[in-house]
């Protein structure tokens, strides 16, 4: 009788993943069913209706996705977008040069007319969520594989997204939530003239850099601004000048009244990934293979382009966005890993493999529904384990990690083109690769390039067993004598692919013959076809995990029939509520709530380029010319933290008081809680936030861009 009420407890503490406090990625859709008697205990002032409508204008139409992974949100009528530093690092770099070095001297436009277009760049509105499960699953057969399911989901999804969309401008697609149990159609318009306004120097957007990324207590002004501009009908349009700022359905109220211990704050945005039904055997995995290689082999890379940053601004202009962006998962694997190991994640992840087994064993019927399960992503976890080590090294080593290799791949599928008897095709080839070739070159430094290929193939062939390797490893075996530094440097002086200006006399008179022989490209070659190869032996077991997850989520959601549970992440629009909240990350260690700018002067170290404080914030800060933006005490506030359930892709999301009023902008998570991808630590969890007051204080005090304080609806 014990063991059984053990099993029952062990049940409900597991799987009833509402319980914990500030839990939860909730889809807008269900606030009203799930959430809002909650959240209105909790002292949100807003109905359900006022934060997601499709009827009307709510919180949601505030919210956007900014670029390809990250969130922003409207803060004026006039189209003003704020997100975060790191969100619009790509755009600060695109714009900078060594003569305009936005990244270190920071940018504010006096004016619209001073805003500068910024091509490539994009914001997303969500216009409407529809739950269209039905219409999915009255499809599928009892006799479809699991990849014959998903690709009639998939094909029947874009049937309905396209009956969606018929006579609109908007976009939609149908995906899949709760392991592919559930879909739905999301729907949304798309903006294309986005232009920057306003961006700190690194100084403060960046302040502690690596050091003090994931970490608290912190002291980052980690936003920047753009706008979206629209036709004179408010609708999306191409670049142009005779385009005018976007008139939003709803823009976020700015609040000055900040914010204490314990106040309710909500977060909307758009959570990249998650993994909260992941098992045993997936987090050994991500601990001992996918991280640990990241880790590995990032860092070595990392150490190789930094030192060339440091040593050249022209060098650390072209680089300042891809390291930023590789460093900070590098970190995060460092930190998951360590958080996954101390908080035992492992035995817990057994507890609740063990109770699902138990109700299973209760139920004929549900063992044999779902009783497959849990062997399914068993097998197949530990069947794709070597293939899946090469893979990755292959990944992160050769194709990502070294870059003549990812632009000769990009080459070499014209090959095809190029060969072709009409001089049409040939031409639109040639066009299509200096396209490419130009987006890759203004980032690209061959002598860097060069160094960490060295490091990479050398890598590479210490850490994957010969029966793995591609076969170019055998010619730098038999021809090179193993001498990775000889063949990369006798293939970067022989490729066409190291410049534009070898590129561009290749494309006068194109050869395929030529291309074929190109050292790079015989490279890139040889690798993606081992990648391929050993991609098509473990298909089969992806496909058996992908039956065993739906299978595992789809029993756990039987379990929970009744109870509000949300989906994973999948980068759709999420609303995660919580409170304002300091914390206790170990024995005798108290961090408070709120950081301020005595913290910035602590930290302050003139020879750490991580940590150098710029000299009119020094002035302000001596001074104390804080204007309308201080505390009580008079001190400045930078940061706070909040017990929101986020990750990747909500950086640059509005933090929102009860009232609907932005507070803050969402930037990172701490140290302590790495592993809140995989499970949800309700006392050790926070979301670092910008206060809006100090974003506010940047821009009117050390900015002097009082113009864009004037355009917001600023409520004291």
């Amino acid at each position: 009788m014990k063991q059984l009420l053990i099993a029952v407890v062990s049940i409900f503490l597991v799987f009833n993943l509402n319980v914990k406090a500030d839990e939860g990625m909730w889809l807008l859709s269900l606030i009203q069913q799930l959430n809002i008697e909650k959240m209105n205990e909790m002292g949100c002032e807003l109905t359900a209706e006022e934060i997601y409508s499709v009827n009307n204008t709510s919180l949601k139409d505030a919210i956007v996705i900014f670029g390809g992974g990250c969130t922003g949100e409207l803060i004026s009528d006039k189209g003003l977008v704020l997100t975060n530093h790191h969100c619009g690092y790509g755009a600060i770099q695109q714009h900078s040069t060594p003569e305009h070095n936005y990244l270190d001297d920071g940018f504010w436009a006096m004016s619209m007319e001073e805003e500068i277009p910024t091509p490539d760049l994009a914001v997303t509105f969500l216009v409407r969520i529809e739950d269209v499960t039905d219409q999915i699953i009255e499809v599928f057969t009892e006799e479809m594989t699991e990849t014959e399911r998903q690709d009639t989901a998939y094909s029947t999804g874009k049937i309905i997204a396209e009956k969606a969309t018929e006579d609109t401008h908007y976009d939609a697609k149908v995906r899949s939530f709760y392991g592919g149990n559930k879909f739905y159609l999301l729907v949304y318009e798309k903006f294309t003239d986005i232009r920057m306004v306003g961006a700190p120097p690194s100084s403060i957007g960046k302040f502690g850099a690596d050091t003090d990324n994931w970490m608290w207590p912190r002291h980052t002004g980690d936003f920047s601004m753009f706008r979206i501009y629209a036709d004179s009908a408010n609708n999306p349009a191409e670049y142009s000048a005779d385009n005018v700022p976007y008139k939003p359905k709803h823009h976020l109220p700015v609040s000055l009244k900040g914010v204490e211990k314990n106040d309710f704050a909500m977060i909307l945005g758009y959570p990249g990934g998650t993994d909260r039904y992941m098992t045993s055997w997936e987090v050994e995995n991500t601990i001992n293979l996918e991280n640990a290689n990241r880790i590995y082999i990032r860092g070595i890379r990392q150490e190789i382009i930094l030192e060339d940053m440091l040593a050249d601004e022209a060098i650390q202009i072209k680089y300042a966005s891809k390291y930023s962006g590789s460093a900070n998962y590098w970190k995060n694997a460092i930190g998951m890993s360590k958080a996954l190991k101390q908080l035992k994640i492992v035995d817990k992840k057994k507890i609740e493999e063990e109770a699902f087994t138990k109700w299973l064993d209760e139920n004929t019927e549900r063992k044999e529904k779902y009783g497959e399960a849990l062997n399914l992503i068993k097998t197949s976890i530990e069947g794709k384990k070597e293939a899946s080590h090469v893979t990755q090294y292959i990944i992160e080593s050769l194709f990502r990690g070294t870059e003549l290799i990812s632009i000769a791949y990009n080459m070499a599928r014209f090959q095809g083109d190029l060969a072709s008897d009409n001089p049409e095709d040939v031409e639109k080839a040639i066009n299509k690769i200096k396209e490419k070739a130009r987006d890759f070159y203004k980032d690209y430094n061959a002598p860097t390039d060069q160094k960490v290929a060295k490091a990479m193939f050398k890598i590479f062939s210490e850490n994957v067993e010969k029966k793995y390797q591609p076969d170019i490893f055998n010619t730098i075996e038999s021809k090179y004598k193993n001498d990775f530094s000889k063949y990369i440097d006798d293939v970067y002086a022989k490729s066409i692919l190291t410049d534009t200006i070898k590129l561009w006399a290749f494309l006068e008179k194109p050869s395929v013959k030529k291309l074929a022989k190109d050292p790079a490209i015989i490279a890139s070659n040889s690798i993606i076809a081992k990648y391929r190869e050993l991609y098509n032996e473990i298909e089969p077991l992806y496909a058996d995990f992908d039956k065993g997850h739906r299978l595992f989520v789809g029993g756990i959601m039987e379990m929970n029939e009744g109870k509000a549970m949300y989906p994973d992440a999948n980068f759709t629009m999420r609303l995660t509520y919580g409170e304002i909240l300091d914390y206790f990350p170990m024995d005798a260690v108290h961090y408070n709530y709120i950081t301020t700018l005595k913290g910035v002067m602590e930290k302050e170290d003139p020879d750490n380029w991580e940590f150098v404080v710029p000299e009119k914030l020094k002035e302000l800060y001596l001074n104390k010319d804080y204007g309308q933006y201080a505390l009580p005490t008079g001190e400045m506030p930078v940061a706070f933290l909040s017990t929101n359930d986020i990750t990747g892709g909500n950086s640059g999301s509005p933090v929102i008081n009860g009232k609907g009023e932005i507070i803050g902008t969402a930037f990172d998570g701490n140290w302590e809680a790495m592993s809140g991808d995989i499970v949800f630590e309700p006392e050790l969890q926070r979301t670092i936030s910008v206060d809006i007051r100090y974003t506010l204080f940047i821009i009117d005090k050390f900015a002097g861009a009082k113009r864009l304080i004037e355009e917001m609806t600023i409520i004291k």
